[in-house]
């Protein structure tokens, strides 16, 4: 399973987030389900700090990406919520195979 926490302040800003695991849902190379979690969690780190120049790190794992938001961002705010949203669908669509949890700290 996907499991992607997100952590937000006490005003809604994002500090971070992590998405870990496979989906399980076909053979490497053929799931779906990953390629699109994959390709999100993608865009939004390059977004962020390629296209937005949000001041943030990156860290990646085998099979986790954590990105750590360093000082509030309203670019960082709406492409990170744009992710949580995305991926809170695919877990609709597919519960077993992907979990969304928010974090207020």
């Amino acid at each position: 399973m996907i499991t992607a926490l997100f952590k937000v302040t006490g005003q809604g800003s994002y500090k971070s987030f992590s998405v870990s695991g496979h989906s399980g849902y076909s053979e490497a190379g053929s799931d779906i389900v990953c390629a699109a979690v994959s390709s999100a969690v993608m865009l939004t780190v390059n977004s962020c700090i390629d296209g937005f120049n949000v001041d943030a790190v990156p860290e990646v794992y085998d099979d986790t990406v954590k990105f750590t938001v360093n000082e509030k961002s309203s670019d960082a705010d709406r492409l990170i919520g744009a992710l949580k949203e995305h991926l809170e669908a695919l877990s609709e669509e597919y519960p077993e195979n992907v979990a969304v949890t928010i974090e207020e700290s």
